[in-house]
């Protein structure tokens, strides 16, 4: 017995040992570049290729055939992968989950590239390089975490390499070359991806499937470390390589005993799926998610037209036997799944494959116990969905990095432990539906379903909650704050997602009539995944398109030419639209980046001057009734569209207001409207004539008493665009309200200390102090992004205690919130932000909410249709404000809603603000211009050292 266990302990160490050197890999090369390298597994792959090519096939000796791999080969490759795909995407600002999806493409290049050069097929001959003994394994494992920590430690280049891991742009700002660390971060990376690919080929059969799988697998290890300690990723691979080893002298009798075995071959993917799901994520909430895709016009008719010509033309040209056709529209259905998931809720789902497998699996389990083909397929795509349900449930509070590693994990693990064990696939069969078992009929069938699919999710796009998905994508936290419930939402994609890839696994499985495991493969799954994001992620051609590519390139003579075509492709996603984008050509007005939008945002130069400042106009508050100046037009003329050419006459914009400052004096600039300029937004000309001014309006001061001409509209002019609201009542805005709230970041760092504050209705607060004061995280407390746990403070709205309600649910009661960092969605058009506001707002179903708040920020001209993207910052700016609007809210949270606008844009923001606030608004401003705030604040408060001063 103690021999045995001493067998299976050397055993553990030998797999252990090459499980630390890829957890060592993963850690150097993520410290060094900010990359979370999944292409690891198929670099190790290919250098256990080259070594045995080197060795066996063409006669070198071993150690020469060693050190050409291990020091020329391997660094070499990293450095190509530097220099030809992640260096670019680092010059261009790629974000993380950008990076991961090349690495992805670097994947399936690499694995498509092995299968056309050395064929499909294992291999058994691989040399070996330290013999059998694990302890010299394990040695060269130890020494080489040595040799890394004494470089990083003592060395220049050590330095240079936590400076760089600490604060990149400091580092280059320091002369650290950045581009050096990373490229040696690259090489080292792939020197021990390809040490542990020569280490493991011996013990394993060498294909260029399931070597790259095998690799992913072990990345459970970086994940126990945090991409961080070397010694924590070396004693975790250890340890389970050690404990697998030992599971297999278990053999319980029973049901236990082919799971248990499962168990024992597969530990290191229970440890994959534990610290994907359970351990705290890798990345970081909305830095590390897909960027929203270029707003893509709609496909035209006749590229439809030609798409289904292109699919019946099998059932008229093609000969009996169908069988390369039938797997299309099959697998189109699959990727529509991730169109939903990926494109749509710009989600890296990496384990859709899972899903469609269980939905073949399901289809023929049912089948084989009697229940008819058809009815089989409809029964197990709800059960699927319930699978994705539970699945996803633990993963939807990932983000970017760490969800991709979670669905990852998920569908590795399903794959291993469901798929292809024999507990659960032995004796199936599975045939076509009765009346469909002829290749043209069961073609037509999947043709019919492929439709109805693409109608479902086109429907879904178009609606709220297609609206409501794309917020998602853009960004998480504005749509969290506009009033989205981002958890169910995820939830209902995921499981949509599941229902749509289990509908398309079963087609598929029918098609070929039989269950293969290896057709729901991991790998598959990352290709699928690939191909839908090089053509296009957000647009219903590309699921057509990828399958009819996918399907023809394997049915040709070379294995692997669709996974190296993918693969080159996904490489260069960075650097290229997606491909469908070029069918559906949409000229757009020249851009050029605006260093205060979105990353992916473009500004659109303004057809002449600067952008166009906020209009003058004032209508609706909380209440939704208009402001005293509020609608404010000739008497003689109704308002021009934004946009729209003025008509004949002279217009009348309002002439400079006061309003009361923190003094109840007027500020510097408040009210102060451009003389030369009209208030119509999207820059129109102004018209020709001297503007007829109205009489000037005073809105309260510091002491908030109205000025006397406050309120007074006159009687006679209507507000723009509609007819004035009839006299309501309308009840006081609750009273916002924290009480000695406290918050204390992880590591002890306190920011906020037994604050008190109070927003007093029809009021503007204002919130100053020098940065890292506690300004932002007070803001974040009120909004609902940060909640304090518990006793540790109070938030009460109107008394009620809302301490634990999430960002939503307090849009939902009525509290609003704009962000520093613009927080519009580029992908969707300026009326469909709008919209989202108004459909997830406290009051929805107002048909007129969209349109008064288009019209009170002069976006209601053609501005309207176009994608947020293109606009610039003062136009984004009354976008965000619109849309916080629309949805009547009575208590209004700005956070820097000044940040990036001109003065006569402040001035008129200035306008706004103080009219809201006279209609009732309570309103609370962080803001560092002294001017605006002076201008109309009625109570400031200044934070230090996360207290507010007496």
């Amino acid at each position: 017995m103690a021999s045995l266990t001493y067998e299976l302990t050397l055993a553990g160490l030998a797999v252990g040992s090459a499980a630390a050197l890829t957890g060592i890999g993963l850690v150097v090369t993520y410290r060094a570049t900010g990359v979370l390298n999944l292409a690891h597994g198929a670099v190790a792959m290919i250098c256990a290729y080259v070594l045995r090519q080197l060795v066996v096939v063409w006669g070198w000796p071993l150690p020469l055939g060693a050190l050409v791999t291990l020091l020329v080969v391997a660094p070499g490759l990293g450095l190509i992968l530097d220099r030809g795909v992640f260096r670019p995407l680092a010059l261009l600002g790629s974000n993380p989950a950008q990076t991961l999806v090349a690495s992805i493409g670097v994947f399936v290049l690499l694995v498509g590239g092995a299968a056309l050069l050395w064929g499909g097929g294992a291999r058994d001959d691989a040399p070996v390089l330290l013999g059998d003994d694990p302890w010299a394994q394990l040695a060269a494992v130890v020494a080489l975490a040595c040799l890394v920590a004494a470089v990083t430690r003592w060395t220049r280049f050590g330095r240079e390499l936590r400076a760089v891991v600490d604060n990149r742009p400091l580092a280059v700002l320091s002369g650290v070359d950045a581009d050096r660390v990373a490229a040696a971060g690259w090489a080292f990376g792939s020197l021990t991806a390809g040490l542990t690919g020569v280490l493991l080929a011996p013990y394993v059969r060498l294909d260029p499937y399931g070597m790259p799988l095998l690799v992913i697998e072990v990345i459970a290890v970086a994940v126990i470390a945090r991409m961080r300690s070397l010694p924590v990723a070396i004693g975790a691979a250890i340890a389970i390589g050690v404990a697998q080893a030992q599971l297999t002298r278990l053999h319980p009798e029973g049901w236990a005993g082919p799971l248990v075995q499962a168990l024992g071959a597969n530990l290191f993917v229970v440890a994959l799926l534990v610290a994907a799901l359970v351990l705290p994520g890798v990345g970081g909430k909305g830095h590390d998610a897909l960027p929203p895709p270029p707003r893509a016009p709609r496909v035209p008719t006749p590229v439809w037209l030609v798409t289904g010509i292109l699919l019946l033309l099998p059932l008229g040209f093609a000969g009996s036997d169908l069988h390369t056709a039938v797997q299309v529209p099959a697998l189109a259905v699959i990727l529509l799944s991730l169109v939903v998931v990926a494109g749509r809720g710009g989600q890296i789902a990496l384990g859709q494959a899972a899903y469609a497998g269980l939905g073949a699996l399901l289809t023929a389990l049912l089948a084989t116990a009697g229940v008819p083909t058809l009815l089989a397929l409809g029964l197990a795509v709800p059960m699927v969905a319930v699978v994705g349900l539970v699945t996803a449930w633990p993963a939807i509070r990932r983000h970017g990095l760490a969800l991709a590693l979670a669905t990852l994990a998920t569908g590795v693990a399903v794959s291993r432990f469901v798929l292809t064990q024999p507990y659960a696939t032995a004796g199936l069969s599975l045939d076509r539906p009765a009346g469909f078992t002829d290749d043209r009929a069961y073609y037509a069938l999947e043709l019919l379903l492929l439709a109805g699919c693409l109608a479902l999710v086109a429907a879904l796009r178009r609606g709220r909650t297609g609206r409501a998905l794309a917020a998602l994508r853009d960004h998480e936290p504005g749509a969290e704050a506009t009033g989205v419930p981002v958890p169910a939402l995820k939830l209902l994609a995921f499981v949509l997602g599941a229902a749509l890839a289990a509908l398309g696994g079963g087609l598929l499985g029918m098609g070929l009539r039989a269950f293969d495991p290896e057709a729901y493969d991991p790998i598959r799954g990352l290709l699928w995944f690939a191909a839908v994001l090089v053509l296009g992620a957000d647009s219903l051609l590309t699921p057509v398109a990828a399958a009819a590519l996918l399907i023809t390139l394997d049915a040709g003579p070379q294995a692997g030419t669709a996974a190296a075509l993918i693969g080159l492709l996904a490489t260069q996603t960075g650097r290229f639209p997606p491909l469908t984008t070029l069918l559906t050509p949409n000229p757009k007005p020249k851009t050029r980046p605006h260093p205060h939008g979105p990353p992916s945002a473009k500004v659109a130069r303004p057809p002449t001057g600067k952008p166009a400042p906020l209009p003058t106009t004032r209508t609706g508050g909380a209440g939704g009734k208009p402001s005293p100046a509020g609608g404010r037009a000739h008497p003689h003329r109704p308002a021009a569209a934004d946009g729209a050419p003025p008509p004949t006459g002279r217009p009348a914009p309002l002439p400079p207001t006061r309003t009361g400052g923190a003094g109840g004096k007027p500020g510097p600039t408040a009210g102060r409207a451009h003389p030369d300029r009209p208030a119509a937004a999207d820059a129109a000309q102004p018209p020709t004539g001297k503007p007829a001014p109205l009489p000037p309006t005073r809105t309260g001061g510091a002491g908030g008493k109205p000025s006397p001409t406050a309120g007074r509209a006159h009687p006679r002019r209507p507000a723009p665009g509609h007819a004035p609201a009839p006299p309501t009542t309308t009840a006081p805005a609750p009273e916002l309200r924290a009480d000695d709230l406290t918050l204390t970041y992880p590591g002890g760092i306190t920011a906020l200390s037994h604050v008190t504050i109070t927003l007093t209705p029809a009021r503007i607060t204002a919130l100053v102090g020098p940065n890292g004061a506690g300004k932002s995280t007070l803001f974040d407390c009120l909004a609902g992004t940060l909640r304090p746990r518990r006793n540790q403070g109070l938030i009460t709205l109107d008394g009620t205690d809302i301490t634990s309600r999430p960002a939503h649910a307090r849009t939902r009661l009525g509290i609003a919130r704009t962000f520093q960092r613009l927080a519009v969605f580029p992908s969707l058009s300026v009326e469909e932000n709008v919209r989202l506001g108004a459909e997830r707002g406290r009051i929805r179903g107002d048909p007129a909410a969209v349109e008064r708040s288009l019209r009170l920020f002069g976006l209601a001209g053609p501005v309207r249709h176009r994608a947020a993207a293109d606009l610039p910052t003062g136009t984004l700016r009354r976008v965000e404000l619109a849309r916080a609007l629309a949805g009547r809210p009575h208590t209004l949270l700005l956070d820097e809603p000044a940040a990036g606008l001109d003065a006569d844009e402040t001035a008129a923001l200035a306008r706004i603000l103080a009219a809201l606030a006279a209609d009732g608004l309570t309103v609370l401003v962080v803001e560092h211009d002294p001017d605006l705030v002076a201008g109309i604040a009625h109570t400031v408060h200044t934070m230090e050292g996360g207290r507010i001063l007496p």
